[in-house]
């Protein structure tokens, strides 16, 4: 395996300049897409190589389920620093799967929660109005999916207001963005460096949202007057507590970039940017990165399973 199986755990580096720039420079839709199938691929790496070095760590500990060949020096000296990185990967594991358990099980929790406090709730098709002061409004996805909102963030917008919100939850809703957001919060579990994803792909969807409203609506100075008034009636928090992790109209984040970008002629629809541009660099760097990442990978574990294969008896 040598240097390769430490790889994806530090290619996800050559994603960071893609984060800021994709979210600057691309079409929102292209960029969330783009980013999220990044973290996906990076991430899945990064899991794949603890999964070796954990392999290789447990295999030297007494009364491990391993066969006993598993722990010949052939097989531990395939890892440089085998005893050092063997034992850190078997922290490092446990630490990631705890991680992404707690992170799905609060985002189950969350969606439960808020369907069991939504049933016989009065409301539009879809649309679930809570009788509560606190203004927020969120996507709650499901089968089928419900855009809800207090009645305190209703009676802070004009009745187009409005219309520009529901038009904006049901963009979320219709586009599934809530599993952008839960593929990048796990992936960002895996390895820390994929944070910065995570944040541009919350911020993309967002606007992918905003520029759906526009469209809908058409009107952009009314979606972002709507989106600049949802921002300065909510306040800190955007939504409770139990909404944390669904896609929020006012959710906390660099609202007066929305703004400015739906003030702003409306994005073009290119799905690649151009090679000699610097998002184009950097998405080439990325991709680059991405690649080599799940290439490393997979020749570590083919190389492991080979080494494991020849050192375990018939």
């Amino acid at each position: 395996m040598g240097v390769f199986v430490f790889l994806p755990l530090v290619l996800p580096l050559t994603a960071l300049p893609v984060a800021r720039l994709a979210e600057q420079h691309l079409h929102p839709r292209t960029a969330a897409r783009l980013l999220t199938a990044i973290a996906a691929v990076m991430a899945a790496s990064c899991a794949i190589s603890l999964c070796l070095l954990f392999v290789v760590g447990t295999a030297h500990l007494a009364g491990n389920p391993l066969p006993d060949t598993w722990s010949d020096p052939e097989v531990r000296e395939a890892v440089p620093f085998h005893r050092t990185v063997g034992s850190a990967a078997i922290v490092a594991l446990l630490v990631v799967v705890a991680a992404c358990a707690r992170t799905l099980r609060r985002h189950l929790r969350v969606r439960v929660h808020s369907r069991e406090a939504l049933r016989g709730l009065p409301g539009g098709p879809g649309v679930a109005v809570l009788p509560d002061e606190r203004p927020y409004a969120y996507a709650l996805p499901g089968a089928p999916g419900r855009v809800v909102v207090s009645t305190g963030m209703l009676a802070g917008l004009t009745p187009q207001e409005q219309r520009v919100l529901l038009a904006h939850e049901r963009a979320h809703l219709t586009h599934h963005h809530h599993r952008y957001l839960l593929a990048t919060q796990l992936a960002a579990c895996v390895n820390p460096c994929l944070r910065p994803l995570r944040q541009a792909v919350a911020y993309s969807t967002e606007r992918w949202a905003d520029e759906e409203a526009a469209q809908r609506v058409g009107d952009r100075r009314l979606t972002a007057r709507a989106v600049a008034r949802a921002a300065l009636i909510s306040g800190p928090p955007a939504a409770g507590p139990r909404t944390a992790g669904l896609p929020a109209f006012a959710a906390p984040g660099p609202v007066p970039r929305r703004v400015a970008a739906l003030l702003a002629p409306g994005p073009h629809h290119s799905g690649w940017p151009p090679v000699h541009s610097r998002t184009g660099l950097a998405t080439m760097v990325a991709a680059a990165g991405t690649a080599a990442s799940a290439m490393s990978s997979l020749n570590a574990a083919v190389a492991l399973l080979l080494l494991l294969k020849a050192a375990t008896p018939l």
